[in-house]
């Protein structure tokens, strides 16, 4: 089986380059899918200004072919032939519309191109002779606000409108009553309403899939840091568990030994390292034990009125020879009024002895313990503070965690599973207290605990 540190740096690595790839052909997806819609609208535009153009066109042909002859008399029906026309100007298509007509025969050949036939203006221009010049001969009731708002957009860049300028001529009339149609519309923004739903979803689905992403690489971290914990918890248990059974091995051959047997003392000298090893291990046991309860959360409270002082003050004459190999003292300051709280004894004292505990492992000689006590209006707070090694930040933010533990060069320099300030805090918020740890390398670490009280000060 690969090792995770190996295969770790891969998947990522494969991850991130599905991802890129994934957002890669979204984006270029999209923005193919944009410029195809543009093109439709653009060639729809096109179409719907052609069909305009031979409507009105075909209008003028047709009357320009048949003529009403106004010089016969009434009775003569319909329209007559005239073979025999000379050439005559043309008239000008404006002449054979009304403003109503005009925007008829627009609103219909945009609802054929599948164009929005609500919102637009229009006006017919006929060409000064001569010069670059046009006068309005026929126009919408909007058209004149409609296309200043689009020359204003014009000019800060903004597509908001558009123009469409229809010729009405024939390709070879050079007449000078040539006539311009001029159609002002809204831009069509059914590019965004089509791709909007569309869009949405690529977008979602992509954050989905970075989120999910993320999620991976966090999950993936997790396992890495837990497989390390485990390296260690089981380095640890190995060191922890081996060393008692070495010396009830070496206690044992003593005692078969036949100038030891001939010697009771020495017997029960040898028998007394044997329970207290036993003793050890049991502990060791009981402490893995423990955590499985934590970790179901089935730690059961025998909550009594307890002395805060008197457990402190025990457990601090219990650890004096521990103190004494560190050169170390403890200085009580038990301010408190009312040190008396609902509390397990049996937990609260373990709770106290594990974070002395803790101080007197992780420091160097010349240790000194300092424990304070004082209360507020409904809380009993503890403070213990020591001048050890410290913490960095790193392991402050971990030092709860099970089986974590403070790494200080060797594995084995200082004993136990990692589990003793799990307990601690499984046992305050058992108790609904707090616990705040602050901490400084090389200066020291200060653990406050409150707990609420429930009993009047006295």
């Amino acid at each position: 089986m690969i090792p995770l540190k190996k295969i770790f740096p891969v998947i990522v690595v494969l991850i991130t380059l599905s991802l890129l790839g994934i957002i890669y052909i979204q984006v270029s997806w999209i923005r193919s899918a944009v410029l195809i819609k543009q093109e439709q609208l653009f060639q729809r535009a096109i179409n719907m200004t052609n069909d305009v153009y031979n409507d009105m066109m075909y209008r003028r042909q047709a009357a320009v072919m048949f003529k009403l002859d106004a010089k016969e008399p009434p009775s003569t029906k319909g329209f007559n032939l005239d073979i025999n026309r000379v050439p005559y100007q043309p008239p000008a298509v404006s002449d054979f519309f009304t403003v109503q007509e005009v925007r008829r025969c627009i609103q219909s050949n945009m609802r054929k191109n599948h164009l929005d036939s609500t919102n637009f203006e229009f006006a017919i221009l006929g060409i000064v002779p001569g010069s670059d010049l046009a006068n309005i001969k026929m126009q919408s009731a909007g058209f004149v606000q409609m296309y200043h708002k689009s020359e204003e957009d014009s000019l800060k860049r903004i597509n908001n409108y558009k123009v469409q300028v229809i010729n009405l001529t024939e390709q070879n009339d050079f007449s000078p009553r040539v006539e311009r149609l001029v159609i002002v519309m809204p831009a069509d923004d059914s590019v965004a309403k089509q791709l909007g739903i569309m869009i949405s979803g690529g977008v979602l689905f992509t954050m989905i899939i970075i989120t999910a992403f993320a999620l991976t690489i966090r999950t993936l971290l997790n396992q890495k840091k837990l497989s390390e914990i485990k390296s260690d918890f089981i380095n640890n248990m190995t060191h922890e568990l081996k060393t008692p059974l070495a010396t009830i091995s070496l206690a044992i051959d003593a005692i078969r030994n036949e100038k030891v047997m001939s010697k009771p003392e020495k017997i029960q000298y040898f028998s007394g390292i044997i329970k207290e090893e036993n003793k050890r291990m049991n502990k060791q046991v009981e402490s893995i034990l423990q955590s499985a309860l934590l970790e179901k959360d089935e730690i059961a409270l025998k909550l009594q009125a307890t002395d805060v002082h008197h457990v402190i003050e025990n457990t601090a004459n219990n650890l004096q020879l521990q103190l004494a190999a560190k050169n170390g003292s403890v200085s009580l300051q038990l301010d408190a009024i009312n040190p008396v709280i609902m509390a397990d004894d049996v937990h609260f004292s373990n709770l106290i002895f594990n974070l002395m505990d803790n101080a007197i492992k992780y420091s160097n000689d010349q240790l000194e313990i300092r424990i304070q006590t004082y209360n507020t209006r409904k809380s009993l707070f503890i403070v213990i503070a020591d001048n050890g090694i410290g913490m960095s930040r790193d392991t402050i933010s971990r030092i709860f965690e099970k089986f974590y533990r403070a790494h200080t060069g060797n594995v084995h320099n200082v004993k136990g599973f990692g589990l003793g300030l799990t307990y601690v805090k499984a046992i305050v918020d058992a108790h609904k207290g707090k616990i705040k740890v602050e901490s400084v390398v090389g200066k020291g670490s200060k653990f406050t605990l409150e707990f609420p009280q429930e009993l009047d000060k006295g």
